[in-house]
C-alpha cells in the first residue's frame, strides 16, 4: 500500500476527485481507483445493496471484484448538490449506471460521496450508492428542512 500512497495524485478540489473516481470506475482501473480514496482505515464503501466495507483493504477487494466481472460500466452523474467547509466536502447526486454493450435500462442510484482535504490534497472517504426507490423521480425537486 506504501507505494501507492507515494504515486498518489494531488487532487486541488473535490470535484477534480469525484472526477477521477467516475473516469476509474468507467475504466475499471483498480489502481486509479484507489488513488482516489483516503489514506485512512476508517474510510467507508457501501455498494448498492450491499454490507458497509471499511478500511482501505475491504474497499479495495470489492473494487477488484467488480471490475474482474468483465462488465464495463458507464457513468452518468446528475444533480449535484454540494455542501463545502475548508476541509470536508459532501456530494449528493444521482448515478445512472449501465453496462456497455447492454441495452437493459437499469434504475438510478442515489449517492452520497465524502471528501476530506488533507497534506495531498482531497480523498474519498465515504461512498454510499443505494437504488432510487421506484415511487420517486430524479426531476422532482428536493425540498431541505
Amino acid at each position: 500500500m506504501a507505494d501507492v500512497l507515494n504515486q498518489k495524485p494531488i487532487f486541488s478540489t473535490a470535484q477534480d476527485a469525484e472526477a477521477a473516481f467516475y473516469d476509474a470506475v468507467e475504466r475499471a482501473d483498480l489502481e486509479a481507483m484507489m488513488t482516489v480514496w483516503a489514506e485512512d482505515e476508517e474510510i467507508v464503501c457501501i455498494h448498492p445493496g450491499g454490507p458497509r466495507l471499511a478500511g482501505y483493504s475491504a474497499i479495495r477487494d470489492s473494487w477488484k471484484r467488480i471490475f474482474e466481472n468483465g462488465a464495463r460500466m458507464s457513468m452518468r452523474v446528475v444533480h449535484q448538490s454540494h455542501l463545502r467547509s475548508p476541509f470536508v466536502a459532501v456530494h449528493s447526486l444521482i448515478e445512472y449506471v449501465s453496462l456497455r454493450n447492454d441495452e437493459t435500462v437499469h434504475a438510478p442510484l442515489v449517492a452520497t460521496n465524502i471528501y476530506l482535504r488533507g497534506p495531498l490534497g482531497w480523498r474519498l472517504a465515504v461512498h454510499h450508492a443505494s437504488p432510487m426507490p421506484p415511487e420517486v423521480s430524479p426531476d422532482i425537486p428536493k425540498t431541505l428542512h
